[in-house]
């Protein structure tokens, strides 16, 4: 997809939406690599300059997520890159598997999710 100032604005809104059924405070998203190379290196360790390979990385400590809008398609594609980051934040003991994309799927039916509650 092509990178402008309506797409920006589509993703964030989406973004919001999201956050918002998640339970979890909007994160800072960044749609470049030059925009993941910009940040302290502390925050984008691990997968700064390998970024660009992936459709999307979850910085879940630092609340910022990257959707690389180069290598996404479509508006679907879009949608299940940014639920399924969006899910790394809200779930972050989770990793890829049955469960976690059973969870991406609630996700993008309309699902929404309580507030994390620790347990007693």
């Amino acid at each position: 997809m092509k990178l402008d100032s309506e797409l920006r604005f589509r993703i964030l809104e989406k973004v919001g939406v999201y956050s918002a059924r998640f339970s979890i405070p909007e994160p800072k998203i960044l749609l470049t690599t030059k925009e993941v190379l910009e940040m302290p290196k502390e925050i984008t360790q691990g997968r700064r300059t390998s970024a660009y390979k992936y459709l999307g990385v979850s910085y879940i400590q630092d609340n910022v997520v990257f959707l690389n809008v180069r290598k996404i398609q479509d508006d679907k594609m879009l949608e299940n890159t940014i639920v399924h980051e969006l899910i790394h934040m809200r779930f972050p003991y989770l990793s890829h598997g049955r469960r976690f994309n059973k969870m991406v799927r609630r996700g993008l039916a309309g699902w929404t999710f309580k507030p994390y509650a620790k347990r007693r």
